[in-house]
């Protein structure tokens, strides 16, 4: 058994391909197959399920698969803990965020860590937060910013900052003449909100609570920039956090009024 073999189970387990497997591995199928059977062999247990157009892991398999990546997991830190010795600020990061985060502050934060730490390698991964807990709990990722509150008891957090929502209407909306605006104000209406599985969806509904206000019915957005686009075609109103609407995200003439909760 060695680690090769290892990251070749690993990955056809990620890609239930065994083409696209031996390609992310830069091997060829048969060599990349020929492992896993001695692999096999060696366990003396059946790891892989193997039908014409579908691979799928036995129970067992499955089960070493959670091993294998905490082994490839605690390898990799070995040598990021020899690099880092080496030279204290070279290395490589991996850090996970949430899509409705990333794009907006990744502008503001990557070039100064670029400036700062010229031989850091900074690995992001841009993924919903159940995907990103999981990868922290099997060490494919290192850290991972996130939106409050976490309930994971094996974490380590740390607050960053904390992001005010403002409230997105369309130009000429009756809710621009509101000075100032207060929460009250949005009783009664109907916001456009993203799909399920976006912490940022919660966040809006809990607001919503608050205020009487509810979801509209029959739309849900996959992104921020969708809220913001149907907000400019008059179709609704809806709540975007700050850094959503600041530059360099946001350099263009606004579509729609945004104004402070």
């Amino acid at each position: 058994m060695n680690l090769r073999d290892l990251r070749y189970l690993v990955t056809l387990a990620d890609l239930r391909h065994f083409g696209r497997a031996a390609e992310a591995c830069h091997v060829s199928q048969p060599t990349l197959s020929t492992q896993l059977k001695k692999l096999e062999d060696e366990l003396g247990v059946q790891l892989i399920e193997r039908a014409p157009r579908k691979v799928m892991l036995t129970p067992a398999g499955s089960d070493i698969v959670v091993r294998a990546r905490r082994v490839l997991a605690d390898v990799e830190q070995m040598r990021e803990t020899a690099r880092r010795t080496a030279d204290p600020e070279a290395g490589s990061v991996r850090l996970g965020l949430f899509p409705t985060l990333a794009p907006y502050l990744l502008p503001h934060v990557v070039p100064k860590i670029s400036q700062r730490f010229p031989r850091l390698e900074l690995l992001l991964v841009e993924e919903k937060t159940e995907v990103l807990l999981s990868r922290l709990r099997e060490g494919r990722l290192d850290a991972a910013i996130l939106a409050l509150p976490l309930h994971e008891d094996w974490l380590h957090v740390e607050r960053l900052f904390e992001e005010p929502f403002l409230l997105a209407v369309p130009q000429g909306h009756a809710l621009t003449r509101q000075e100032p605006l207060k929460l009250a104000d949005l009783s009664r209406e109907h916001l456009l909100l993203l799909e399920d599985g976006h912490c940022l969806r919660e966040q809006a509904l809990a607001v919503c609570s608050l205020a009487g206000a509810s979801e509209k019915d029959g739309f849900r957005a996959t992104s921020l920039e969708t809220l913001r686009q149907m907000v400019a075609a008059g179709v609704g109103i809806t709540l975007l956090p700050v850094l959503a609407v600041k530059p360099p995200v946001s350099r263009q003439t606004p579509l729609a009024r945004f104004t402070s909760l």
